[in-house]
């Protein structure tokens, strides 16, 4: 790991290093470590593997193996606005693929893809438990429902704004 990555962000490989310290002596310490982790840079980069391998002295490949089987690991960054759209059965029968298109010429990223201000990304789900609101999108914690591709402009522009 280059040193200039340590010094540039030094305060966060702190607090990494206070949460190592807290779960290292625990049974399963790797993943609320991980989740930490990538709570503190926002995604899971092969430096922050690295680190997390060697204060925990386990093989990277355990940490890579991790942080890409589950799938709430990204090991790029996300925008500032996750959207996700549900593409569930109920969701799918009542239009969400039109949705779905409308934000990737909206935004302009496919599905799995951040803007390059990093302002959002852009998500394919399964079911996201709102089915008598079909079609569905989340954006972050809020919930849009019963929506046509015509309502994505503006919701995508409340956003924009923030």
């Amino acid at each position: 790991m280059s040193a200039s990555i340590l010094q540039e962000n030094k305060e966060k490989f702190a607090e990494l290093q206070n949460t190592i310290d807290e779960f290292k002596d625990q049974e399963g310490p790797l993943m609320p470590i991980l989740h930490k982790a990538q709570e503190i840079f926002g995604h899971l980069p092969i430096e922050v593997q690295e680190y997390i391998a060697k204060a925990l002295d386990i093989p990277i490949t355990d940490i890579y193996g991790v942080a890409t089987f589950y799938s709430q690991f990204t090991l790029q960054p996300k925008g500032k606005y996750s959207i996700g759209v549900c593409m569930g059965t109920a969701c799918y029968v009542k239009g969400s693929q039109a949705i779905l298109d409308e934000l990737i010429k909206e935004i302009g990223v496919q599905p799995g893809g951040t803007t390059e201000d990093f302002n959002f990304t852009l998500e394919a789900t399964r079911c996201l438990g709102a089915c008598g609101l079909a079609p569905v999108i989340m954006i972050n914690d809020d919930v849009y429902g019963r929506l046509v591709p015509s309502d994505i402009k503006e919701i995508v522009n409340k956003y924009r704004s923030k």
